[in-house]
């Protein structure tokens, strides 16, 4: 696999790019990953980056972005925190990693089985977590079909709340910057939302979050 260039990036565009990590996956998911020399690529990027993808995910050690698209180094900008929630900081990385660093799409990625959606439905809080956790509290609040058990111990609440909590970062991120949305608008990037199963390495993207 060839470490991504300037020339081989600009070539990508939103949909390209969203196939690429619909291959990647796949590749993970059959265990079929491409042989690729991390060195050579580390001395390749050297002088610079050319990533075709920002991926916002869950720190969950189980869900890194690198491995489950199966991307080498230099090809995507990886954002990690827990419950994939937004602040400013994020956001201008984003805006750097597409508007500076020529990224094509940007992916919000939650996971099954989220610790830190656990905890916001559970309603903890403990230090700096529980600022954190108040992010999530807007998708435990929308999640209205739950009427009984609305906790951690309803796995089905906790995946309901999951899949909102990206649907709503997906929104925020056009509300909050008007540079990405500036080029979501032009066709210059793409965005969408999806929920990798951390039980079998899949990623499911939600078709109806793409712009």
């Amino acid at each position: 696999m060839k470490t991504l260039t300037k020339e081989m990036q600009a070539a990508i565009n939103p949909s390209m790019a969203l196939e690429l990590l619909k291959e990647g996956n796949s590749r993970f998911v059959s265990n079929l990953k491409v042989n690729r020399n991390l060195l050579q690529q580390a001395n390749e990027t050297s002088d610079g980056q050319h990533p075709f993808a920002v991926i916002l995910s869950c720190i969950d050690s189980r869900t890194s972005a690198e491995l489950i698209f199966d991307q080498g180094l230099g090809d995507v900008f990886s954002v990690r925190i827990a419950g994939n929630i937004l602040n400013e900081d994020i956001l201008g990385s984003m805006e750097f990693g597409c508007k500076v660093a020529g990224a094509k799409i940007i992916v919000v990625l939650g996971h099954t089985k989220c610790g830190a959606i656990k905890g916001a439905c559970d309603h903890v809080e403990m230090g700096n977590l529980t600022a954190l956790l108040t992010k999530i509290r807007p998708a435990v609040d929308d999640e209205t079909t739950t009427k009984e058990n609305r906790n951690s111990s309803n796995a089905d609440f906790v995946e309901n709340v999951a899949k909102i909590n990206v649907q709503r970062t997906v929104k925020a991120i056009q509300e909050r910057s008007p540079i990405l949305k500036e080029m979501i608008a032009k066709g210059e990037i793409g965005i969408i939302g999806g929920t990798h199963d951390i039980s079998n390495g899949e990623v499911t993207f939600y078709s109806e979050t793409l712009q």
